[in-house]
Parts: C-alpha cells; structure tokens; sequence
C-alpha cells in the first residue's frame, strides 16, 4: 500500500460535503493477495510459448453476479476481471479511462461530466453503449431491484439518487443520460472532486437493457445468462457450484495485453486440502493459516502481505422484532474484552494477522504530516477477564438473568470453525453462565442472514474501497450500510455525518470527530467488537506473474498476470 496513493485521494477528500460508504462484506479466506510484477512490460516476449492458464482456489461460493445486487468480496473480484466500467485502476492502483475513451469534459461549475465511450463489445460482439450505463445505474436506483449499494455508492452524489431512496422522485429521473450511442451526460447533485475515482468501482459497471430485460429473472443466476466486457468471461459456473472459469475475452477492447486463456477456480474451504492441492501442482495458490502457516512460515514460495481488512464481532441488538441480551451494553463490553485475540492471531490464525482493538486499520490511512489515524486513538477494548467478568455480572444484574444462551454466526469453512471454537472455549471460560451455541454456514447464507437481521453475534469483516477513514466509519451510522443490527447513537452519528459536511474542508478536525465517532462505537457503546486485522500468508507459484492487488474495489486483477518458467 504506498502512502503517495493516499494523499492524493486525501486531498481530494478535503473538499467533499457528503462521501459514501460502500465495501464488500468479508469472510476469512476469500481475499487472496499476491506481489506485483517488476516489469510487465516484458510480459509479450516471456509469455509466448507458455501455457497461460492459472489454477486458482476460492474458499466460498459465488453469491451473485448481478452487478447492481453484489455485495461480497468474491461477486466484486470476479466483476473486476469480467466486466469494465468508465475507468479501471490500473497496476498502479489509480483509476485510469477504460470504456471511457478520454477524460470526461466537465462543466464550469463542476456538476455535469461528458464521457465519450471508445469502440468496446460485449462477448457477444454488440457494441457497449452509453445506454448501458444509464440503464444499469437506473436499475441500481429501481427500488424493486433491491439494490444495496446502488443508494449508498450513488446517494449524496449523482442528481436525484438520495430522492430517489426516499421516495420523493423516480428512479428514472438519476442524474445520468445517454445522448447517443458512444456519449454519456452524468449530472452530480454537486461538485464532487472525487467522483472519478468511483468510476472504477462494480456497481457502476455497464448492463446491456436488452439481454438483462431477455432473461429476466434469470439474469445473472448462472455463467450463461451474463454479458460481459472485461480482460476475461465466466464460464462453467451454474449459479451454486464451486468450480467455474475464466476464460480471455477475445471481443475485450484491449485483449492483446491479456496474456492468460484460462483461469480455473475451485472452492475449497479445508486447509489440507488447499495444500495438497498446491505441492501436488494442482493448484498454483494456496493461502495458509493455523498449523499449515506455522509449518510453511519460512518456505521460499511463501508471500505475506497485510491487508486493510479488519474482522469483528457484530452485536445484534434486535431480533425478530424483540430485544436480545445484546441490547445491553455490559454485555457487549463483556464479550468484547473476554477472548484472548493474541492467542488467537498466533496459534490459530497464525498467517500474520494482529489484533484489531480498533475499527480503522493501522497502516491505511494517513494525514498530510503522513501520521496515521490508528494513532490517534490507539487500543481501545482490549482482552482483560476482570473487566469482562465484572461488566458480565453487571449485565446479567440488569437482565434480572443469571445465565445467558447465546448464538455465534459464522462461516463453513475449516478456519471460520476453528475460529469459532475458540470464541466458545474462551467465553465460556471466562464469563460464568454463559452457553454460546454455533451457527456455521455457507458465505451467501450468512449474508441473508445479516440482512434480514436474523442472528445474534456474528464474526463479519469489512474491506476498504477507498482509503480513508469514513469508509469504516459510516457503516454503523443509524441505518447504515453495515447496520443490520439496529445500533444508534446520536452523538456517534452527528460526528460522522460532520466529517463530510462542515469538516469537509478543516482536516484537522475531520480526522478528529471521526477519531471521536471511532472511540464511541468502539470503547463507550461496544457497538461491535474488533478480533483482528487479517494479513495474509499464501504459498505462490514462483512462475505466477504480474498479478495486480488493490486495496478496494475487486481485491485483484489478472488483466496483466501471465506464466514465466513453469516449463
């Protein structure tokens, strides 16, 4: 992650008078990072006579590729390599102009962007119009689409989108216009320096109207019922499987960069396996955890990196219309401070991820002095049995209770279990009266879950889309876009919603009501509870190449990997 990347979105974000949350939620084991290539320039001459095909495993199943419904780090990184919008970032992390032919000519008073489209096919070999994307953006502003990311990455910014989510306006009357078939007119709700760099991001890729309107309900439930514009297309995924592909694109605007054929994914979700799979030469990736990341710690085809996502416990204070036991703040204090997340990150993580007693990452985002936000607050909410012991007892008083039931959501995968297990252990342990049951399944089902409110304490994780600080902070405004779980506080809510309006301009305090927002949720209400900050640890191929890795957005691009070596 380079620092220089920050303050130049930083500075743009001096100036904005609203700005959106949006991420895709995580489960532990679906982000896969990886070094990038020294010199991809050269990737031509090495790769001519190379079988280009990577084999790949993903540790959950695909929830959907509707791009106006995806909420999930698996849907985003897939669309990121499938499909293409305005912009893409690029190797170097900057979103660059992609269908967009050129810069967009903007308007004096900085509200209307015109973007001339270059000559780019669907795989189907139809053009990609500007009415793609006003169709697709409408769809995602279409109330009986469901879209969750379409209101928050839209509201605040694009003309009419926050009427539209009230109610007040049509969802045909978004600010976005095609007025032919290769020139799109979008009008902002007001200047908006950074609304380029949204461009780049999956809810804002294009729809052809006429072949999602053919499929209907249908649309988007398998490989065949998509379209596609991006370096690669799905193949061999029939809506609930776990294997499919990605196949390069020959009707892609820029296929001769594209230098793989095939990539090849199967969902995996037990360590061994991955393993076997790798020293077997199945596989040409395997990310490692527990006893298998102790056991290839020092090996040579080992890759770590740190990433920026942050895993917690989701406190549900509401369930089925009625208060649970988590209403009550002692509660959460209790469980927030009674596991030990060191032993934790060692002995059962053991893949170089550190404690989070925090809700920012540390090493993510930085002021103009280059001093990191994580410093401003520090630890807070740390694993201490006395304390927790001593807010239990308070909490069950108050209860009227001496003992409590309650139930962990968590994933199917081996290292989501294992996880699991140790909350149990440690809490049982260290809060008398406590019987915690376990709730283990399948990524998309947990996300049905988490919308309809339906669990108690959740393990979840949230990823970056842009590198500051408000891309955490507002999740757990009232009724916010991580908010399945009816937590509110005024206070925390008027610092936060400061933060992008009057504070706009004053960085100083900026950083500080969202510091202040941080402390609140965190170490006042325990509205969530930080476990850990995930590094990543992986065995890698060494003949891999070039694959790109981006701190928001889809976690990876393989527009510029290739195979060097392998032969």
């Amino acid at each position: 992650m380079k620092n220089s990347k920050f303050l130049w979105l930083f500075s743009l974000l001096l100036v904005l008078s609203i700005f959106l949350a949006a991420c895709g939620d995580k489960e532990e084991g679906t982000t896969t990072t990886t070094e990038k290539e020294e010199d991809p320039a050269t990737t031509e001459e090495v790769a001519a006579d190379e079988e280009q095909v990577l084999n790949l495993i993903q540790t959950a199943e695909i929830p959907t590729m509707d791009s106006a419904l995806v909420t999930d780090a698996v849907g985003f990184d897939l669309l990121n390599n499938v499909n293409e919008g305005l912009y893409r970032q690029n190797e170097e992390n900057v979103p660059v102009p992609a269908i967009a032919a050129e810069e967009p000519a903007i308007s004096e008073d900085g509200l209307v962007y015109t973007f001339k489209l270059r000559d780019a096919n669907w795989s189907d070999g139809s053009p990609v119009t500007a009415n793609d994307f006003e169709f697709a953006w409408k769809r995602a502003m279409n109330p009986d689409t469901a879209s969750e990311y379409g209101p928050y990455m839209m509201g605040g910014v694009i003309k009419n989108a926050t009427e539209i989510t009230e109610g007040s306006v049509e969802y045909t009357e978004l600010g976005v216009k095609a007025l032919d078939e290769k020139t799109l007119e979008v009008t902002l709700e007001k200047p908006t320096p950074y609304f380029l760099s949204l461009m780049s991001f999956g809810t804002f890729l294009p729809q052809k109207e006429e072949f999602v309107t053919a499929q209907g309900e249908n649309y988007a439930k398998n490989s065949e019922s998509v379209l596609y514009n991006g370096p690669f297309t799905l193949a061999n995924w029939d809506g609930t499987g776990l294997s499919w592909q990605l196949l390069k694109n020959e009707q892609y605007w820029d296929k001769d960069t594209v230098k793989l054929t095939e990539i090849n994914y199967d969902v995996v979700k037990e360590d061994a396996t991955r393993v076997n799979l790798y020293t077997n030469g199945e596989k040409d990736r395997a990310t490692l955890s527990g006893e298998y990341a102790l056991q290839y710690a020092n090996d040579p085809e080992v890759v770590k990196e740190m990433e920026a996502t942050v895993f917690y416990f989701k406190y549900n204070q509401e369930r089925n219309g009625e208060k649970t036991p988590l209403a009550n703040v002692n509660i959460r204090e209790a469980i927030s401070k009674a596991f030990n997340k060191q032993d934790l990150v060692d002995v059962v993580l053991a893949n170089g991820s550190v404690p989070a007693n925090y809700l920012v990452p540390k090493d993510f985002t930085f002021d103009a002095d280059g001093n990191d936000f994580r410093d401003v607050n520090g630890d807070m909410a740390t694993y201490n049995v006395d304390e927790a012991k001593a807010a239990w007892e308070k909490g069950l008083a108050e209860l009227g209770v001496t003992e409590l039931s309650i139930e962990i959501l968590g994933g199917d995968t081996e290292l989501s279990k294992k996880m699991d297990e140790y909350f149990k252990s440690q809490l049982e342990t260290n809060l008398h009266g406590l019987k915690v049951s376990l709730k283990e399944v399948p990524f998309n089902v947990r996300l049905d879950l988490d919308t309809n409110q339906d669990y108690e304490i959740q393990v979840a994780g949230w990823g970056p889309d842009f590198q500051d600080p408000y891309t955490f902070m507002n999740l757990w405004l009232t009724g916010g876009g991580n908010n399945q779980m009816s937590y509110s506080n005024p206070e925390y809510d008027k610092l936060v919603n400061s933060s992008n309006n009057e504070l706009a301009l004053d960085a100083a305090a900026r950083w500080q009501a969202m510091a202040d927002a941080e402390k609140i949720v965190i170490d006042q209400d325990f509205g969530i509870g930080p476990i850990y900050q995930r590094g990543v640890m992986a065995l890698q191929k060494p003949y891999v190449k070039g694959i790109v890795t981006h701190s928001f957005g889809g976690d990876y691009s393989y527009k510029w990997a290739y195979i060097e070596g392998k032969n």
